[in-house]
């Protein structure tokens, strides 16, 4: 009896700390993009969009490794409205072509009216190092 409540114990200790964890990423807007941009607008950001496929490695790398992670998390959720879209699938297909999208991932950064700020092509090995290429993008931007 006792080993069974504290088996219950540990396993809702794990659920609490993996709910914690989930919150610290990155916060993707899963919503249209009309109204992603309205978003932007309104908090006054840019968006960042990651366009991914299902089949893509490096794509998948970002959504595992990359995206949940604090530090990534902290940074992007302060400087953008994020959203996500498959090339292959529903408003993601048109978006694709409209940015000339030619592999994957390809993250932009627009504007509140879809006008492309920047982008990412490729994964990143670390979160630090997807922050800092982020960062380096957002300081070419700022120059423009």
């Amino acid at each position: 009896m006792i080993m069974k409540k504290l088996l219950m114990a540990a396993v809702a200790a794990l659920m609490f700390t993996g709910a914690a964890i989930a919150q610290t990423g990155t916060r993707f807007t899963e919503d249209t993009f009309t109204n992603v941009q309205k978003a932007a607008e309104q908090a006054k950001k840019p968006i960042f969009v990651d366009i991914y496929t299902t089949w893509c490695g490096p794509c998948k790398y970002l959504a595992n490794n990359i995206f949940p992670t604090q530090v990534v998390g902290d940074y992007m959720n302060a400087t953008f409205v994020n959203a996500k879209f498959d090339a292959e699938k529903g408003e993601g297909i048109e978006l694709a072509k409209k940015y000339a999208v030619k592999g994957y991932p390809t993250m932009l950064i627009l504007d509140s009216k879809g006008e492309e700020l920047g982008r990412l092509v490729g994964s990143s090995r670390t979160p630090e190092d997807f922050v800092q290429r982020l960062k380096d993008e957002m300081a070419k931007i700022e120059k423009k």
